[in-house]
């Protein structure tokens, strides 16, 4: 899948930051990639790029427009499809991370085909899966899991394979959601693919590696979330993790678009651990990534010393803080 940059993001009419979230990711690690942003009236969110039409974006050098945002279901709203058809007749691609395929659309395909432009579904791979085996593999793999979904678990897992780059490690991310794979141009959007060839997918991103090689995975969802806990459960046991790390939100109270109570951290960490035990036995936490964008600075440097002494394991807010005590764990439990 070669999506074309520049980049004219997308954010639609959405009614909150998580809601933009594809948009912000690609903003904060391929903001180079994007020459502007484009918003319909009632947006609340905002990525701080240029506003701009697509006249303007065709203008600036873009080549695909992408739709960045999600919502529950994935399905494009009716009222997106005329300025989606604009920027298809102005020349651009179209690429989205929604559920719904964009050719579902006439408009839109009809659109794409007389200006015989692409459409990119990057949630909808057209790789043929296996069923998971469970079959221990070489290379070492590391996975973010949560205690909600969007808490930080791919700016977990970006910001780890930086780190353990730096530090001299074989590292490499590996995407399993739309905005991950907008990112870093590769991987598979395993909650759309087919329940029983989850764990095999997984299986795909994270193949057999060099003894040293680590696979750093972007996790999914939590095995909490009632919604989602199926998808988190398949990419667990099919990605094999050697190490994983728990990532928070310490503000909320509820889950994301559901009634159920965020699950304590010990939680997390007791059932993650049992449950990857299946596929890899050996299966370590070795720290707790902490977002910690709604605490003040000193409440969140408190609130992170508090839970590493809790846990006794390292704890950070990996974007204002850095992963370098996770690291530091790491190469200490693997490489030392």
């Amino acid at each position: 899948m070669e999506i074309a940059h520049p980049y004219l993001l997308f954010l639609g009419d959405v009614h909150d930051d998580l809601a933009a979230k594809t948009a912000y990711g690609i903003v904060d690690w391929r903001r180079d990639w994007c020459v502007g942003q484009m918003r319909l009236d009632g947006c609340a969110a905002d990525a701080e790029l240029p506003e701009m039409d697509i006249d303007a974006a065709i203008a600036a050098g873009a080549k695909t427009f992408i739709i960045g945002v999600v919502n529950p279901g994935g399905v494009l709203p009716d009222h997106w499809v005329e300025t989606i058809v604009k920027a298809l007749d102005a020349g651009m691609d179209v690429a989205s991370g929604l559920h719904m395929r964009l050719g579902a659309v006439p408009a839109i395909a009809e659109a794409a085909a007389r200006n015989h432009r692409k459409l990119f579904d990057v949630r909808h791979s057209t790789e043929r899966f296996n069923t998971g085996k469970g079959t221990k593999r070489s290379g070492m793999r590391l996975l973010t899991v949560g205690t909600d979904c969007s808490v930080g678990k791919k700016y977990t897992a970006l910001a780890m394979e930086k780190g353990m780059r730096e530090r001299g490690l074989d590292a490499d991310f590996r995407a399993t959601g739309q905005t991950g794979i907008f990112i870093s141009g590769r991987g598979v959007a395993v909650d759309a693919v087919v329940a029983d060839f989850i764990s095999g997918a997984a299986e795909w991103i994270s193949p057999e590696a060099d003894s040293n090689h680590w696979d750093v995975v972007e996790g999914q969802g939590s095995l909490f979330h009632p919604s989602f806990a199926g998808v988190s459960l398949g990419l667990l046991h099919g990605s094999q993790p050697d190490a994983f790390i728990v990532c928070h939100e310490p503000t909320r109270t509820k889950m994301r678009n559901v009634q159920h109570p965020i699950p304590t951290i010990r939680e997390v960490i007791d059932a993650t651990t049992y449950m990857g035990k299946l596929t890899n036995p050996s299966l370590i936490c070795v720290g707790i990534a902490v977002n910690t964008e709604k605490l003040d600075e000193a409440e969140a440097k408190a609130f992170l010393q508090e839970v590493s002494l809790e846990y006794d394991l390292p704890a950070t807010d990996p974007v204002r803080f850095g992963v370098e005590p996770i690291v530091d764990r790491l190469v200490k439990e693997f490489h030392s």
